[in-house]
């Protein structure tokens, strides 16, 4: 590409904004969600997810790429997936491994964006991640809803692999496993670009 979007130094962006709006979001869905208002919680966080995509059009559409909102926008993805886990974690919906995954994956991609940006460098979004964290916020809704609950497999007596048991399980389960296969696909490949971006093998800096 051969038009970079200038990046300016202002905090106060119609898209700075918005992203602001998204993280306040996320204390409210575990207040909402931990009181058992399931339906209400799962809206919240079904509206901040849904919202994804909208502070970093604004901010392209309007000219007012900030450096605050490179950092931010990521930020409140990471945030909210990891309060998701954590919630559905705490209510009895989601086994404990997948919250490892899901926080591990998640530390290691907030860090590593830090650490590019410090040195003004930026990898490309991967359409494969943006499709994996589609995935796993329309499983994380699922599972906030609770309903309906269909039939396990029925494969395996093992209690931690939700699905594959035969205990009855929400829908949301079956989005939450293709979007974690597609997660650690698109981690590896984020961090060989991130690598290849420091050697200065890449071109996507910022």
């Amino acid at each position: 590409m051969t038009n970079r979007e200038e990046v300016t130094s202002r905090i106060f962006t119609l898209a700075n904004v918005v992203s602001f709006i998204r993280l306040c979001m996320v204390p409210a869905y575990l207040v909402l969600l931990l009181d058992g208002h399931d339906v209400l919680a799962a809206f919240l966080f079904a509206l901040a997810a849904s919202t994804d995509f909208v502070d970093g059009q604004l901010a392209r559409r309007t000219h007012t790429v900030s450096r605050l909102g490179q950092l931010l926008d990521p930020a409140v993805d990471r945030i909210l997936m990891i309060a998701g886990v954590v919630g559905l974690l705490l209510v009895g919906r989601l086994p404990l491994w997948i919250i490892v995954v899901v926080v591990v994956r998640d530390a290691l991609l907030l860090a590593g964006g830090a650490f590019l940006l410090k040195r003004k460098k930026r990898v490309a979004v991967v359409f494969m991640g943006k499709v994996a964290t589609t995935l796993l916020f329309v499983g994380f809704a699922g599972l906030l809803l609770n309903l309906p609950l269909i039939p396990g497999l029925g494969i395996c007596d093992i209690a931690w692999l939700p699905g594959f048991n035969g205990l009855d399980v929400s829908w949301g389960i079956w989005f939450v496993y293709g979007g974690l296969a597609l997660a650690l696909v698109t981690t590896v490949i984020y961090v060989r670009k991130g690598i290849e971006a420091l050697s200065g093998n890449d071109t996507h800096t910022a």
